[in-house]
């Protein structure tokens, strides 16, 4: 009599970048060694992957939620390790990220199982299975924003509204980076990506503009609009929360913090002071950039957005482990500001050991050096910091606490407002 063959399932096989799944596999000879991996086509052409190895129990079977993987790209029980710890498969470019870019279309990956923990990559899979990770839930709304000025997009939540606001601000890399807007939408907030950086204008004056367009739309509540801003973003967001005299944010989130403004009030401007450092930017043994060193020395620098005088609710999230930026020194230095303002019982702190500088959504993969391109043109490969498994923990733990902020801060008593 044939044995029935192998299946691997995935639940849900259609869901949320930041919902956990369950994959099972099933119909194995008892005590068996797989391998299951995670296969993904990114949308600049580049494979990654994850693989753990199994053994399957004595009902011929392995159940990826509740099993240690004895190696592979992640250990021990790790339920989302077949996302978090994606790489790219031998042969890549160095110093990919991955990134969505279309929101609108989800990060398909193929989980599959093989036979053994060798040689994989040339075997035909046992069973696979193709599932669907979304940024953006049914019914999110993606709207171009080019009114104002603006160069922009909303999301808007699924119903008539009205919804808390966010502005969304990412760092240095500039664009038009839409996939943490996308994501926070699907939780309830009305949400705008921006770029800021290519304006023409005073990028505070822009960042008014953008938070004033929120504030106006007929479907959010213009007093409930928080700020989220991550790197260079967290200055644009400081600023409207502590010196802006045109708005006020109800709240504020900052990433990897960033507080000193440029001489020139340009934002481009801060990579132009960077770079005229670039003679005290070490790098390490395999030549990848730290500015760490470069943002301990300006520190001190007295251009800093005032923290003292926040009078809204303002979280710090830091990687102790950031070899990009000192946000953890940053996130101390706005602790004994605001402690000797006054207001320090606004302030809360989020600090993670071994944890870098890029803090993504939660099972995303961890990036510790990236190329990346500077504002004069420069190739480079920077360090970002981090070491995988805590850094991963510390994108699934923040995004959390940043949603129960956000949260509590706009959308407390909001319906009985309403």
């Amino acid at each position: 009599m044939s044995r029935t063959p192998p299946i691997v399932s995935v639940l849900p096989t259609r869901g949320l970048v930041d919902e956990k799944f369950k994959v099972l596999v099933e119909n194995l000879p008892p005590g068996r060694p797989v391998t299951v991996r995670s296969l993904h086509r990114s949308e600049d052409d580049h494979y990654w992957e994850a693989f753990g190895f199994y053994t399957s129990d004595h009902r011929g079977t392995v159940n990826v939620s509740k099993d240690p993987s004895v190696g592979g790209t992640y250990t021990g029980k790790e339920p989302m390790g077949l996302l978090w710890s994606m790489c790219p498969v031998p042969g890549s470019r160095k110093g990919l990220r991955l990134r969505k870019l279309n929101v609108c279309s989800p990060m398909l990956v193929n989980i599959s199982v093989h036979s053994g923990h060798e040689g994989f990559r040339d075997q035909t899979p046992l069973a696979s299975v193709l599932i669907e990770r979304w940024y953006m839930a049914p019914g999110v709304k993606r709207i171009d924003v080019r009114e104002r000025g603006l160069k922009g997009t909303l999301f808007l939540p699924p119903g008539p509204g009205p919804f808390p606001g966010i502005l969304d601000l990412w760092g240095g890399g500039g664009g038009l980076v839409e996939y943490r807007s996308a994501l926070l939408a699907s939780h309830g907030f009305a949400t705008m990506s921006l770029d800021y950086l290519s304006c023409s204008q005073s990028v505070f004056t822009y960042g008014e503009t953008a938070f004033n367009f929120i504030k106006d739309h007929p479907q959010v509540v213009a007093d409930r609009i928080g700020v989220v801003g991550l790197c260079i973003g967290s200055l644009l967001a400081l600023y409207l929360a502590a010196d802006s005299t045109v708005v006020k944010p109800r709240c504020t989130v900052c990433i990897s913090t960033y507080t000193i403004y440029p001489t020139d009030r340009v934002l481009s401007g801060s990579f132009e002071e960077l770079t005229i450092l670039s003679d005290k930017i070490s790098v390490d043994k395999n030549n990848n950039e730290m500015w760490r060193d470069v943002g301990l020395e300006i520190m001190s620098d007295s251009r800093k957005v005032n923290t003292g005088k926040l009078t809204t609710p303002l979280l710090l999230v830091s990687g102790c482990d950031d070899q990009n930026w000192p946000s953890f020194e940053t996130a101390e230095d706005i602790t004994q500001t605001m402690r000797a303002a006054g207001n320090d019982h606004l302030l809360s702190r989020l600090d993670y050991s071994d944890t870098g500088h890029l803090i993504e959504p939660p099972f995303s993969p961890h990036f510790r050096s990236t190329k990346f391109v500077t504002i004069d043109k420069r190739k480079v490969m920077i360090l970002w910091g981090g070491l995988t498994k805590p850094h991963s923990d510390a994108q699934e733990d923040s995004w959390k606490k940043i949603l129960s902020f956000l949260q509590q801060h706009l959308c407390s008593s909001l319906n009985a407002k309403l």
